[in-house]
């Protein structure tokens, strides 16, 4: 008896909620009509909104390293800089793409800090690794994408090309005024060189006419030093002033590699043309599917909510009309 009576109070209990979720639901029934005039309505608000709204496309491009024959003549260069026939290529490489990545990173924030923000990006494209990089550009329409964000790829690789040549004119500036003076440096010493030894052999003449030395008195000359140079009689001595005099300075090996080195970089010619601080391993992509808005998902909205407001508004209506026929 009490088990019945247990079933029965659950029965109860659980009755009235199905009966409201029926009767809710025949009201939603009843005024389909208005909430059909809900959902209309919040159609024709999307199709004003997907009419008037501002879309998006964007455009993704994917860009890595120059490869050696992009940078070679400013490769090529830096190696007659450093006078090392096997400068690092890699290291150039690295360098130039990374202030590629730098000077993109500037724009990009420079664009979106404008009056009318552009929206250009450029990240890492695989996680965890430096290379390559992906660059995006959101526009107004494919084409425009597309073509903006190769104009930028392009602004961008000119910039690079022109702060490398501007820094290798700098070095080599730098450079061809160090070798100037260290060759001045390695010819003075010559010059001075050349001088104390016409002074020797002319001390050594004095010596000879006032020891009366007119003819050599010794027969090996390797044998004679500075103090006995007089013994060379003053007719040699006289001829070796003669020859001192029109004798070409003598100068090191190190002096004929520094005019070397010296005379190839006068001949360095780059330019930035002929230098690309990125290889593209994607072009800028014509994007097929805009970003926003989306016709099918704002129109799925828009009747969900259209739906959802509808059916408030009966159910309150049906509320508000059964308290004033109890009042």
């Amino acid at each position: 008896m009490t088990h019945e009576k247990n079933n029965l109070s659950a029965g109860q209990s659980i009755e009235p909620e199905q009966i409201d979720i029926i009767v809710l639901l025949s009201q939603i029934w009843r005024g389909k009509w208005i909430v059909s005039l809900f959902i209309i309505l919040f159609i024709i608000i999307a199709g004003i909104y997907l009419s008037v709204a501002k879309e998006k496309w964007t455009s993704v491009a994917v860009i890595s390293s120059p490869d050696a024959g992009q940078i070679a003549g400013y490769s090529n260069a830096m190696s007659i800089l450093s006078n090392d026939d096997k400068y690092d290529i890699a290291g150039i490489q690295q360098r130039v793409i990374g202030r590629f990545n730098s000077a993109f990173a500037a724009l990009s924030e420079t664009l979106d800090n404008q009056e009318e923000p552009e929206k250009l990006t450029i990240d890492t494209a695989v996680q965890g690794q430096s290379l390559p990089l992906k660059v995006t550009y959101q526009g107004s329409t494919a084409q425009d994408a597309q073509k903006k964000l190769a104009q930028y790829i392009e602004q961008i690789d000119q910039q690079i090309a022109k702060e490398l040549i501007d820094d290798l004119q700098t070095s080599v500036k730098s450079r061809t005024r160090d070798l100037v003076e260290l060759l001045s440096t390695q010819e003075k010493v010559a010059q001075e060189q050349k001088d104390l030894r016409i002074k020797q052999i002319a001390q050594a003449l004095s010596v000879a006419k006032e020891a009366e030395v007119h003819s050599p008195q010794v027969r090996q000359t390797e044998n004679v030093s500075q103090d006995t140079l007089f013994l060379l009689g003053s007719a040699a001595l006289e001829s070796m002033i003669k020859n001192e005099s029109s004798r070409p300075l003598v100068f090191p090996d190190d002096y004929y590699k520094t005019r070397k080195n010296l005379l190839n970089i006068q001949t360095i010619v780059v330019k930035p043309q002929n230098i690309h601080a990125y290889r593209y391993v994607m072009k800028p992509t014509l994007p097929i599917h805009r970003d926003s808005p989306r016709k099918v998902i704002t129109l799925v909205v828009a009747i969900l909510l259209g739906g959802i407001l509808g059916s408030g508004f009966v159910l309150m209506r049906n509320e508000f009309r059964e308290r004033q026929s109890k009042a």
